[in-house]
């Protein structure tokens, strides 16, 4: 007999029957579900679910009761397949298999891929035709399987598993064509998708259509929309490739141009500005040497001139005025030379301490000199930037230090920022 109804009172015991109640709004029976029966299907039984079956009437003896004993059943409005590929997406997602944060990115141009598939229909050819036509030199590995049927899921398992024991395999596609539900049903098996899940090496759904959504689609690391686009997601085009690396060489090696060109230009504008200090000293001290003979040259002209237009009053005297009066001029000239002399050598004296003076400031304001109080001069590698601040480095910087004698490079291993 056929029945239809609601499931209620389900209670799922050790023994592995299922045993509950089929109503509807006029009438309910017991109805059983043998173990064998149950695993056979495709699907989970749950309460409030509504079921056409195909059934047996018995007797329950015991109590006396008339039930129904289930051979086939599948849910209403709703393929049996379509619902056990949502009961089993449901469970691994709260498991944490789709989890995004444990999928692993696609290696670049690996050097050998994998592809499970079956060696006969149009994918395993597209595959092959792609890679080879984008990268002839890439190396494919091929686990042929079965991709429809009961036995495929096993196949597939066994195929990654495999695949898993090639320690140059960088990458495995798991591909087949298009179908329908059933025909996909394999790619929605939980022990494809468990293999799929423990694989070291990241996996790469293409099966079906893109419109077509398995359960190893979830799993897997990338899903590609068709076997073929699965090929192409991995393998560049080499020539597209060749021109990218001499783009970018190129780019690099102007940027290397403008680069180096602006810092000689930076070093060649700080080397003007941070000239010498004991050159500057030295040019000073010059400076200073200068004034001082032309001071003297000017006293020794003044003296001379003043000597000179003495000696005339003194012979226009000596024709003039008597002998007293020669005396009193001589003292008076005396007087004056003793008076330049002593002014010369004070204005010296005044001189020499001046210099003395700027040449200590300068002196003290000398990097070297500090320097040689024991400070140093720190610059962060390869920049050459002067350390300021210990925020700006980190530990495992190479630094190079400059003392008063010399310099060497260091490395950091603590940071204190106090």
């Amino acid at each position: 007999i056929w029945v239809e109804g609601e499931i209620s009172n389900l209670r799922k015991p050790a023994s592995g029957h299922l045993y509950f109640t089929l109503k509807d709004e006029q009438a309910q029976i017991r109805a059983v579900i043998f173990r064998p029966v149950y695993r056979a299907m495709r699907f989970e039984i749950q309460d409030g679910m509504h079921i056409i079956c195909r059934a047996r009437l018995s007797v329950y003896k015991p109590r006396g009761e008339y039930q129904i004993i289930i051979e086939v059943a599948e849910p209403k409005g709703i393929g049996a397949l379509q619902i056990a590929f949502e009961q089993l997406k449901a469970r691994l997602e709260k498991e944490g298999l789709f989890d995004p944060a444990r999928k692993r990115g696609i290696p670049f141009l690996p050097g050998k891929i994998g592809v499970i598939t079956s060696l006969s229909g149009a994918v395993i050819r597209d595959i092959l035709n792609i890679t080879g036509r984008r990268f002839p030199s890439v190396d494919i590995v091929i686990a042929p399987v079965r991709v429809q049927g009961a036995e495929a899921p096993l196949e597939i398992v066994e195929a990654l598993a495999s695949m898993n024991t090639l320690t140059d395999v960088e990458v495995i596609i798991v591909a087949r064509g298009g179908g329908s539900l059933e025909d996909l049903a394999p790619f929605n098996d939980e022990r494809v998708a468990r293999a799929i899940f423990h694989s070291r090496i990241p996996v790469i759904s293409a099966v079906g259509h893109e419109i077509d959504f398995t359960i190893a689609d979830f799993v897997a690391d990338l899903r590609a929309p068709t076997p073929s686009a699965a090929a192409e997601l991995v393998v560049p085009v080499k020539n597209e490739l060749r021109e990218s690396l001499v783009r970018n060489y190129r780019r690099l090696e102007s940027h290397h141009r403008r680069f180096t060109g602006d810092l000689a230009e930076r070093v060649e504008s700080l080397r003007e500005r941070l000239r010498d200090p004991r050159r500057q000293i030295a040019e000073l001290r010059q400076a200073v040497d200068d004034s001082c003979d032309k001071l003297a040259a000017a006293i020794r002209r003044g003296a001379l001139e003043k000597r000179t237009r003495v000696a005339a009053e003194l012979r226009h005297l000596m024709s003039l005025t008597p002998l007293a009066g020669i005396r009193n001029s001589r003292f008076l000239i005396e007087n004056m030379r003793k008076n330049m002399l002593t002014g010369f050598f004070r204005m010296m004296d005044n001189v020499r301490g001046r210099l003395g003076t700027h040449t200590g400031v300068l002196d003290s304001l000398s990097p070297l000199a500090i320097l040689k109080r024991g400070y140093s001069i720190a610059r962060k590698l390869p920049e050459g930037l002067i350390i300021k601040e210990a925020s700006t480095l980190s530990v495992g910087d190479e630094v190079g230090v400059k003392v008063s004698e010399g310099s060497f490079n260091a490395r950091v291993i603590r940071i204190d920022r106090e």
